[in-house]
């Protein structure tokens, strides 16, 4: 086989890379190791930027987006009881965010490139890149037992932070920094309305909560928990009685209880590698950076990858020019660390840290309280929350 670009990973950096790229009419095939139906398990945030919502309606995914999303123009910090609005549409010059779950991201752009006919292969085993750094790259795989090759042009690696793609980069030529946070969020998504029409972050002595919703009648909601705790842990009323007492007394009045239909644990960090280009291979979207998900930023951050990527690949194979592929990993990188900063910023205030001195806690104290009298400070935290531009 042979395609100009081979984009490894099915989710929704990979799709919506290949959305983009057909619209221009670059020959992609996806190659994902997993099925249909396991990318479509995995529950993650939804809090979309307008940039992202943008990309979706760009490459004909947003219809039911628009129907079905919500649109938000604010949300709250709930510090020690007290909560705090931060009114994104007034501090941003009329900016918003739209409340759609990543899993309903991925399913319409999984039947955006059904209905493309562009090609998608799934169960591909043993997924290995051969020659990126000269000008034929390979990628073979194992499907049905039978052992395949695709020649190619370039390698996009969409693939996720455990993905073949940068485990494919020679440690010499990859550097990476880290920052693994010392708890967990605890999850739990519940047919239950939501306790407020917007997202509430919450910071308390007692540990971190989120309240959020992916509709009217379905809510996610998240406490800090320790590493080693375990979904099994918190049974569904220690779980309510718990996120009460995390909450100021309204919001908390407000919680209506009701039985898990999904529940996980999963560990915070944060990651960023460098560049995100070797030779014919490139990075985008998790491969690239983790963030953790105080800020709302892992989709959002995957998306404007994809954006950088798609331009310098449109120029690529349209005009002839590599410049544009010189460029991508400088360009995404400086929006990558803004994100980074931002998120890190978020789990910093509203974290309760085991380690944290006497001075540490004062200074979160005080951070709570310069956000509450400065309205340049609020409007710094919103203008980060909407997105910068790309």
């Amino acid at each position: 086989m042979r395609h100009q670009v081979v984009i490894i990973g099915a989710g929704p950096s990979g799709l919506l890379l290949g959305a983009l790229l057909h619209q221009a009419g670059i020959d992609t095939l996806i190659l994902e190791q997993r099925s249909p139906d396991y990318v479509l398990s995995r529950i993650r945030a939804g809090v979309l930027e307008q940039g992202t919502v943008n990309l979706l309606r760009r490459v004909g995914a947003g219809a039911r987006l628009d129907r079905e999303g919500l649109v938000h123009e604010g949300f709250a910090i709930n510090f020690a009881g007290e909560a705090l609005r931060i009114d994104l549409k007034a501090l941003t010059g009329g900016s918003s965010v739209t409340v759609y779950g990543q899993t309903e991201v991925t399913r319409d752009l999984m039947a955006l490139r059904v209905a493309s006919g562009a090609p998608t292969i799934y169960d591909a085993e043993a997924v290995t890149i051969h020659d990126f750094d000269r000008d034929t790259p390979r990628v073979s795989f194992v499907q049905d037992g039978q052992h395949r090759e695709i020649a190619c042009d370039i390698i996009a690696g969409c693939d996720g932070f455990h993905g073949v793609s940068r485990a494919s980069v020679p440690e010499t030529a990859l550097r990476t920094f880290e920052r693994v946070y010392p708890f967990g969020w605890l999850g739990v998504l519940a047919d239950v309305p939501p306790c407020a029409h917007e997202l509430i972050y919450a910071g308390h002595d007692r540990g971190f909560a989120l309240c959020s919703m992916r509709s009217m009648t379905r809510s996610r909601y998240y406490i800090q928990c320790r590493l080693d705790e375990t979904p099994e842990s918190w049974p569904d009323t220690l779980f309510w009685d718990e996120l009460r007492r995390r909450l100021d007394p309204e919001a908390a009045a407000r919680v209506v209880p009701g039985p898990a239909i999904e529940k996980s644990v999963a560990p915070l960090r944060s990651f960023v590698a460098e560049p995100l280009r070797f030779g014919r291979l490139f990075l985008a979207g998790d491969a690239a950076h983790i963030v953790p998900p105080t800020g709302a930023k892992g989709l959002n951050l995957a998306a404007s990858d994809v954006h950088y990527l798609s331009e310098a690949l449109i120029a690529f194979f349209g005009e002839g020019t590599a410049s544009a592929l010189d460029t991508y990993s400088a360009r995404a990188l400086d929006r990558i660390w803004k994100a980074e900063r931002f998120s890190w910023w978020m789990t910093t205030l509203l974290h309760r840290f085991e380690t944290s001195s006497p001075f540490e806690r004062r200074m979160q104290d005080a951070e709570f309280a310069y956000l509450r009298i400065s309205q340049h400070a609020r409007a710094t935290v919103a203008e980060n929350y909407v997105g910068l531009p790309f």
